[in-house]
């Protein structure tokens, strides 16, 4: 079975220092771009990502501060990783909550205001858990019938990610080999940012999803409470959240000229 595509998609996994997305750094990415005629390529980089690499994390991937000592960093990676996004579709496994936000933060330091949410995203774990609620290597084991060697290394876990989706399309009739309609099977649809701090309501309306103002409209918050924009901006909160913070804050100032 071959991707029914409009466009290329790029299935990308992530190696990184951690798990906070405003913190943390990638260590090694690697993308499979796979064509509309089925023609594929493939790109894996060690990244050198400016902070030492906890060891219980590399115990995990198996990438340490001295193998990654002498690599390029993400900003001098940005744009050969977004000449290769920019004209596609994404997905991953957990990319929806992990990937795509860390991957922006990154995009984000890096100069490269590249919006993807313009991108149909394609959660294959989303799409696994809906129907089965397991993790990568059940999955691999449950859908191709093989073992996956070498997990947490990116290029095996993307490899595989790849394969679980053609199975998952291959198993469920339900599921529409169309990128759109996967991407929004496996969607957090209430979410605004990538991270989760701002989400809907019911009536489609932009919310806080934490803290203080939990459940009240941003746009409302910001206009009567404009010091709690500024502690945002300045707080440890990821660079993508504080940009919609700030687009909701222009619009809400333009309605008023």
């Amino acid at each position: 079975m071959n991707l029914k595509l409009n466009k290329p998609i790029c299935f990308f996994d992530l190696e990184t220092t951690g798990t906070n997305v405003a913190k943390d750094r990638i260590v090694e990415i690697a993308i499979l771009k796979v064509f509309p005629n089925g023609n594929k390529e493939s790109h894996t980089w060690r990244v050198n990502p400016e902070m030492p690499i906890p060891p219980q994390v590399s115990q995990i991937h198996g990438i340490t501060d001295e193998m990654v000592a002498n690599e390029p960093t993400f900003k001098e990676l940005a744009p050969r990783v977004y000449e290769l996004l920019k004209d596609s579709d994404l997905a991953g496994f957990n990319s929806n909550r992990f990937d795509i936000p860390l991957l922006a933060e990154e995009l984000l330091r890096s100069e490269i205001d590249f919006d993807l949410k313009k991108a149909h995203c394609v959660d294959v774990q989303t799409i696994f858990h809906k129907m089965e609620k397991r993790t990568l290597e059940a999955a691999y084991r449950f859908y191709c019938n093989k073992e996956l060697i070498d997990a947490h290394s990116a290029l095996a876990d993307t490899e595989a990610t790849y394969e679980v989706l053609l199975a998952q399309l291959e198993k469920y009739p339900e599921l529409q080999n169309d990128i759109s309609f996967l991407a929004d099977f496996s969607a957090h649809k209430d979410h605004v940012d990538f991270a989760g701090f701002i989400s809907l309501n019911s009536k489609g309306q932009e919310i806080f999803s934490f803290g203080k103002y939990k459940g009240k409209e941003v746009a409302g918050v910001l206009d009567t409470d404009p010091g709690y924009f500024g502690w945002l901006l300045n707080a440890d909160f990821p660079l993508y959240t504080k940009k919609v913070l700030t687009r909701i804050r222009l619009q809400k100032l333009n309605t008023k000229l």
